[in-house]
């Protein structure tokens, strides 16, 4: 049995094979700001994109994108803010959530473009 680790690792090398292969240039994964984390950026045409990833082997009890809460959105944005000063990027932001559900060897991918809107300061 994959631990929560393992499963997240899985997803997230998912996630980025489907941008990929959807034409995004990764810009950078697991992105850190103090304790806070973005799991992958991306650009595509006009956007810098925030994707946060979200893995699952079951959605009995939920979906997974539900775990995306208004606390973890803001999290999102404030590391998406320092990213964005930090390299001083000049680009119409995103924020993605991707999930990744895994039963019985079978992966299946959803991407949820325009997931949620905040605006940067």
């Amino acid at each position: 049995m994959k631990n929560h680790i393992t499963l997240g690792k899985e997803g997230e090398e998912a996630a980025v094979r489907h941008l990929e292969e959807k034409g995004y240039r990764i810009l950078d994964r697991n992105w850190r700001w103090g304790r806070q984390e973005i799991d992958i950026i991306a650009r595509t045409g006009p956007f810098i994109v925030f994707a946060e990833v979200k893995t699952r082997k079951s959605n009995y009890f939920s979906e997974p994108e539900d775990a995306v809460t208004k606390t973890k959105q803001r999290i999102l944005m404030n590391v998406a803010n320092a990213y964005v000063r930090y390299h001083k990027i000049n680009l119409e932001v995103r924020f993605d959530v991707i999930t990744i559900l895994i039963q019985a060897g079978k992966q299946t991918v959803r991407h949820i473009e325009d997931a949620f809107y905040i605006t940067l300061r």
